[in-house]
């Protein structure tokens, strides 16, 4: 991937001298440099704000008061998984942290439930059905309220950056409604 990404860096700088657009190219590098460092620590915020909110309720207790709101969700769709293993705790924090769009902050979340799912699994070298199903929703990421996607749309000023909440509440539904027909439906054919 490291010569892909070089060739084309290549291509685009001797293009750019051939062409006589230097300049310009010079200036699009720095421009979106600086795009990049701003939307990163904009990101960053979000993800500290979220990580010390999943760490107070963690600490205070109410992990596990929201868990058991969830619980008929989460346990519907990990049967093997015990109601008082922490797994439901990480993998209820991933999905809160996916439908409030945080991606970022819900990665080491996910990695979490992953790892205590894989307890569960014996550690085994082959994924249980439970982590697979875990895998198809954390991937769909369903979406209530996407902050990140906003926050980004409001730094670029636009005019109306939470007209997104609906269509993306629908879409990422229908995404893992759909992922998850998938995974069901082969395992009841490969059974």
């Amino acid at each position: 991937m490291n010569i892909i990404w070089l060739l084309l860096i290549c291509i685009s700088i001797v293009s750019a001298i051939f062409t006589g657009n230097l300049e310009p190219f010079t200036k699009a590098i720095f421009d979106g440099a600086k795009a990049a460092v701003e939307v990163s620590l904009f990101l960053l915020g979000i993800i500290s704000v979220w990580m010390g909110i999943t760490r107070i309720l963690e600490d205070s207790g109410l992990i596990y008061r929201i868990a058991h709101v969830f619980k008929p969700v989460v346990g519907r769709l990990f049967p093997q998984v015990p109601g008082d293993h922490p797994a439901i705790s990480a993998i209820t924090l991933n999905l809160l942290a996916n439908m409030f769009g945080l991606g970022n902050a819900a990665t080491p979340l996910g990695i979490k439930a992953m790892q205590e799912l894989g307890e569960l699994n014996g550690h085994s070298e082959t994924i249980s059905f439970e982590m697979m199903v875990f895998m198809v929703v954390n991937t769909a990421s369903i979406q209530l309220v996407p902050f990140s996607l906003i926050g980004i749309l409001a730094s670029f000023h636009a005019k109306n950056p939470a007209a997104i909440v609906l269509p993306v509440m629908v879409a990422t539904v229908i995404h893992a409604c759909s992922a998850l027909l998938v995974l069901f439906g082969f395992r009841r054919v490969l059974k």
